[in-house]
């Protein structure tokens, strides 16, 4: 018997289409690099360790999926996430498959938890210390993320550059640390790094893109 067709139906087709675009590891983490702010196909490539052309593709299944948007600049083709709703939609998953999976929890203890088994710092409780001047907010992720966007009077010291710049912490304050996502592993790094220098150091409970969707305010470098 052959499956009906109708309005329903069709629009199960266009959830199944969001939904195949997802249901790939490689698509899912351009998308982690792309909530940092907007890349080309060359750096996106870069960073996930994909050829140009294994990356391209995949960005165009997503862009067919209406997950992220393009424009071009001479001869460089930017991506970028259309609207904070594929942010949502991304964090939404992740907490699914915590919830869900248990191969997600154990992943999480053996090579997360293992690290810093320290509660992390809320956003808000962040937000109230800053504004009273009692931490120092850590950005550790590259430059180029930072200057694209970061937590207001967040200073950033790459992880890979952080040893160089540690007499430029004051140690008189916590160091709140964060990056890309709570996957993310420089800070957990960053602050294993601060601690064993004899800082009081803790991660911040997200990322940029958790701060963000949040609505929470942002900075730019000018």
């Amino acid at each position: 018997m052959s499956r009906k067709s109708g309005p329903k139906q069709d629009l199960f087709e266009q959830l199944a289409l969001v939904a195949r675009a997802l249901g790939s590891a490689a698509r899912l983490e351009l998308l982690d690099f792309l909530a940092q702010g907007e890349r080309t196909v060359e750096t996106l490539a870069t960073l996930s360790g994909l050829s140009v052309a294994n990356t391209s593709k995949h960005l165009q299944q997503l862009r067919h999926a209406g997950l992220v948007e393009t424009r071009r600049d001479g001869l460089y083709v930017h991506y970028s996430m259309p609207g904070d709703d594929v942010l949502v939609a991304i964090i939404a998953l992740r907490g699914l498959a915590e919830s869900r999976l248990a191969e997600v929890d154990r992943l999480i203890a053996s090579y997360l938890s293992s690290k810093d088994e320290l509660e992390p710092v809320a956003t808000a409780e962040l937000m109230t210390r800053a504004d009273d001047g009692l931490v120092t907010v850590l950005d550790v992720r590259p430059p180029e993320e930072y200057a694209k966007g970061h937590l207001p009077g967040a200073v950033n010291v790459p992880l890979s550059e952080l040893k160089k710049h540690l007499a430029g912490l004051p140690k008189d304050r916590e160091v709140v640390a964060y990056c890309r996502g709570p996957w993310c592993v420089l800070s957990f790094e960053a602050v294993s790094l601060l601690r064993a220098k004899g800082y009081k150091a803790r991660r911040l409970e997200g990322g940029l893109p958790e701060w963000r969707q949040e609505g929470r305010p942002v900075s730019f470098d000018h």
